[in-house]
């Protein structure tokens, strides 16, 4: 017999899943139901609107991502290691995360208080810990490029081990910041 949490948990693998795939925008409610075999009515009783899914899909992310920036890391070094870690396990969200949800600055204007807005003071907070208070711009640079490079790298390598993921990741991100003081 099928219960209600059992329902919500295949519901929440199958968003998971097609948000990493097609992307938050691009997979509505009538795609997750036919993935898990309900109805888009089924679906929604569980979750309506859907971004309660997406709420509850980033949950565990925000947890982990207020810890990563709560930690007193002794260097940068240390901080990358864990962003990267944090980026590689919550891959199969990190579409969502930075790119669906975070939008671009420029073109996307967000209200105060809402997921948009929350998700890019966390961008804003990791940037701040990479690169410093008042970074020059080669540092500011390298910054916004190991950001990328983490959204993209963990984003279209799913069909990759985690392992290797990381691995990869680790050591581009420590070529980057190698031999460069902060400036």
């Amino acid at each position: 017999m099928t219960t209600a949490d059992d329902t919500r948990t295949r519901i929440l693998a199958a968003a998971r899943e097609l948000f990493a795939e097609r992307g938050y925008a691009a997979t509505s409610l009538a795609d997750i139901a036919a993935a898990v075999g309900l109805t888009k009515t089924a679906v929604a009783y569980h979750f309506h609107p859907k971004d309660r899914l997406a709420a509850e899909l980033l949950s565990p992310a925000a947890d982990d991502m207020l810890a990563l920036l709560d930690a007193g890391h002794a260097s940068r070094d240390e901080f990358v290691e864990a962003l990267v870690g944090f980026a590689v396990r919550y891959r199969s969200v990190i579409r969502l995360f930075m790119e669906d949800l975070a939008g671009d600055d420029s073109v996307s204007p967000v209200s105060p208080g809402s997921e948009r807005a929350v998700i890019r003071t966390y961008r804003d907070q990791i940037f701040t810990k990479l690169v410093g208070e008042d970074p020059g711009p080669e540092t500011r640079l390298r910054g916004w490029a190991l950001l990328g490079a983490l959204q993209w790298g963990t984003v279209k390598t799913m069909d990759l081990p985690e392992e290797q993921v990381r691995a990869a990741m680790l050591e581009s991100a420590r070529a980057m910041w190698q031999d460069r003081p902060p400036r």
